[in-house]
């Protein structure tokens, strides 16, 4: 039996237990882990750190390391997460529909757990927490695999994890971690038909392409954020720097911030000399023609450079004729993620919301408040950029399925 088999038979061996685990049993787990979190900030920092200090030596820029790094604040805000997932109704046995029908059977349908969820995804130790325990409350088993560049801090927070599940007499696999960081294992839990349920990878455009093109489990895509601000000619251009800035700048190695600002030819000198102004290097622009009449561009944008998510502080500008351009370049360039209108006019607001094919359209909003947290679903499992089985921020509820219970007293079909 390989390494991940025997992973996969103890999630498949856990998964019964953890359905049947009752939602006050499984918040006062959640609770414990919060605590364990915040009491163990000491030694989860100092695995941290091990692994900040092989980022460094390895040459990662500047933004991984701080997606990579667990400060003070994360790790209470991690904790936090944990008691918002606690104090969620359960989503677990909810009867979401149902009739009876006229040969007098009962038809019920009613939520149940995936099952044995994987998730793979890159850098961010804290997914290792929000994914965990959104599966747990879900009521599922986990098997979760994270970058060899968190090893370190995953094995913490995972052993914190397991820790709180077995003091409670529950088996501590219903949540995993692969230490095995290999491409091989990698490709193994990728194709673990027998033991997997579905599998999220979370993460940049290389790990989702490797995910998409190697699985044979069902997959759920999230995380590739190619995410764009379309500033309107009729946009308050105060508003629009405000709203550019924030989405860009705020934290630039999130899946949430944008790559993109398209600008109307109408208003593109006063924007885009007023945001290069702001940015003052800073940042750095790769562009059109037409925008290099204000700005000073890094180099001259082909169509791979408006594909590109940067993660770091560059940005591609195009400025368009119209919000139908607008709207034609980001269907076209776009992830499916989150995009942003800045404008005066109602109509192409209204248009821009419709036409945009995204899980979130935004107008006169930052692309940064695309997150389970902000939204009210407490921490998530990710952002879905696909259409099925779930949309945008994937919190509890995206983590169960339903099945129909059917009862009768004899009936036979004829």
């Amino acid at each position: 039996m390989t390494y991940i088999q025997q992973l996969g038979e103890n999630a498949k061996k856990a998964a019964a237990a953890s359905a049947r685990l009752s939602q006050g049993e499984k918040n006062k787990i959640l609770l414990n882990i919060a605590d364990l979190l915040l009491n163990g900030r000491e030694k989860i920092k100092e695995e941290n750190l091990r692994d900040i200090e092989n980022a460094k030596q390895n040459g990662i820029s500047s933004s991984l390391i701080d997606r990579l790094t667990l400060t003070d604040p994360r790790i209470d805000g991690m904790a936090e997460g944990v008691r918002q997932v606690a104090a969620l109704p359960d989503p677990v046995g909810k009867v979401i529909g149902g009739n009876t029908l006229d040969n007098g059977l009962s038809v019920i349908k009613k939520t149940v757990p995936l099952g044995v969820i994987g998730i793979i995804f890159e850098s961010r130790p804290n997914v290792t927490v929000d994914a965990g325990c959104l599966c747990f409350k879900a009521g599922n088993t986990v098997i979760l695999r994270g970058g060899s560049d968190a090893i370190n801090s995953n094995k913490c927070l995972v052993g914190i994890m397991r820790d709180a599940i077995g003091a409670a007499g529950a088996d501590p696999n219903i949540i995993q971690l692969v230490e095995d960081t290999s491409r091989d294992t990698a490709r193994e839990l990728m194709q673990a038909n027998e033991y997997l349920d579905v599998l999220i990878p979370r993460g940049g455009g290389g790990l989702i392409r490797t995910v998409m093109t190697n699985a044979t489990v069902p997959v759920i895509q999230t995380g590739e954020g190619n995410c764009h601000v379309y500033v309107d000619e009729s946009a308050d251009i105060g508003m629009a720097l405000d709203i550019t800035d924030n989405a860009k700048t705020q934290r630039p190695s999130v899946c949430n911030a944008i790559e993109n600002v398209l600008v109307h030819k109408s208003i593109a000198k006063e924007f885009l000399t007023r945001l290069s102004e702001r940015w003052n290097g800073k940042v750095a622009f790769i562009g059109d023609d037409a925008s290099a009449e204000y700005i000073t561009l890094q180099k001259k944008a082909d169509d791979e450079d408006y594909r590109r998510e940067f993660l770091d502080y560059t940005i591609a500008v195009k400025t368009v004729d119209s919000v139908d351009e607008a709207i034609a370049h980001i269907n076209r360039f776009g992830t499916r993620h989150s995009e942003c209108i800045v404008t005066r006019s109602m109509e192409n607001a209204e248009k821009f919301q419709k036409e945009i094919d995204a899980a979130a359209v935004y107008v006169n909003a930052s692309t940064r408040f695309t997150d389970g947290f902000e939204f009210g679903l407490g921490a998530e499992i990710g952002i879905s950029t696909q259409k099925l089985h779930a949309r945008g921020p994937m919190g509890l509820e995206a983590l169960t399925t339903y099945k129909y219970l059917i009862n009768g007293n004899g009936q036979i079909r004829s």
